[in-house]
């Protein structure tokens, strides 16, 4: 085989393209370099004190102010019905008459009694006014009197309670019975509620004891009523922690004028804390591992570093800083994502907020720009 032979015009130019590639590798590497150094475009703000006012939040079941299932206290039939479901009633209102032929009869004999009773004791009075009977035999006559009396006011009782009233003002509940049933001691008629204020119970853990008082704003939304939010008062704290949950029940009280919440009901409670001043900072500026949150301080040298935080409370994209930070220091908000210990950043963020004080220094008192020079 024969060998070809290289003229020196290739040699050269094999050797300059080696030396292209070269040095284009090498500007790739610094250009990539310089791309890795180059500080993370960020926003930061300072941290400050503020006031924050928030709500401790539970769940609560309403109560009425008064509630009680209306039952028979003897065993009889019903004579008649005198109330619907879902009536409003006052005190003292009858519901529901019972059969009371025999208790009606046994009046009008107790009161043919005491009719008796009293002729004889004002005949026996007269005549011990003429010392014509003893002082004793009137006085036998005065305790007949007082006893045939006495047995009117049983006779009487009886018949009352064969009519059941409503005990107070309120809404009546369904209708259990009707007109010709038997009842008998105990038997449910209906429920009666006096819906005209709503007690409302639940529980904290003992830990909020401290944030707890008489007389706190307590507001309650329900999923019935949605929108709307219903306002009350703390109205009683129970005495004991319950020494197995640990938890203690508070008792609030709601206006309920319209009638719109009902015994029962599951509300969405918040009772709302005295205003303290402390560290809040954006929502967005917080980073969440897990159970662990941290924040990027911003350093000397515009570097970073990441700090744990152990956060409070919440409210509308703000979340408060119990520890870890403390008034003046700088932490970045947006542009969180490529950050790690030590990254280099530049804060557009003040640089945009110069920028627009320089622009409107730089604006005439009518707006318009000045003339460029010639």
């Amino acid at each position: 085989m024969s060998k070809r032979a290289f003229s020196p015009a290739a040699a050269v130019a094999a050797a300059t393209l080696m030396l292209v590639l070269a040095v284009a590798g090498c500007g790739k590497s610094d250009k990539g370099d310089a791309r890795k150094d180059a500080p993370v475009t960020v926003t930061t703000t300072r941290v400050q004190p503020q006031p924050w006012q928030d709500s401790l939040q539970a769940l609560g079941t309403a109560q009425a102010r008064e509630s009680v299932t209306i039952t028979a206290s003897v065993s009889q039939t019903i004579a008649s019905v005198e109330f619907d479901s879902g009536q409003y009633v006052k005190k003292g209102q009858p519901l529901v008459t019972l059969v009371q032929g025999q208790q009606a009869a046994n009046v009008d004999q107790a009161q043919a009694q005491l009719r008796n009773a009293e002729q004889l004791y004002e005949r026996s009075r007269k005549l011990a006014e003429q010392q014509l009977i003893a002082r004793a035999d009137l006085d036998t006559q005065r305790s007949a009197l007082e006893a045939a009396r006495a047995q009117v006011a049983t006779q009487r009782a009886t018949v009352a309670d064969r009519v059941i009233r409503a005990p107070f003002s309120g809404v009546l509940g369904l209708r259990l019975v009707s007109a010709g049933s038997l009842v008998t001691l105990g038997t449910p008629i209906t429920t009666l509620d006096d819906v005209s204020l709503i007690k409302l119970d639940f529980t904290f853990p003992e830990s909020a004891l401290s944030q707890l008082a008489l007389g706190q704003r307590v507001n309650a939304r329900s999923e019935a009523w949605p929108g709307e939010t219903f306002v009350g008062t703390v109205a009683s704290i129970d005495s004991r922690v319950d020494p197995v949950s640990r938890a203690i029940t508070v008792r609030a009280e709601i206006p309920n004028a319209d009638g719109r919440l009902r015994p029962g009901m599951l509300l969405d409670v918040g009772v709302e804390r005295a205003t303290r001043d402390t560290l809040a900072i954006p929502e967005l500026a917080l980073q969440q591992n897990g159970t662990v949150a941290s924040v990027f301080r911003v350093e000397p040298g515009n570097q970073v570093k990441e700090v744990p935080v152990k956060i409070g409370s919440r409210r509308f994209g703000e979340v408060e800083v119990v520890s870890g930070l403390k008034p003046g220091d700088r932490i970045v908000v947006e542009g969180t994502v490529k950050l790690r210990d030590g990254s280099k950043i530049k804060d557009v963020g003040a640089k945009a907020t110069t920028d627009q004080d320089g622009a409107r220094s730089g604006d005439g008192a009518d707006g318009a720009r000045p003339a460029k020079e010639g």
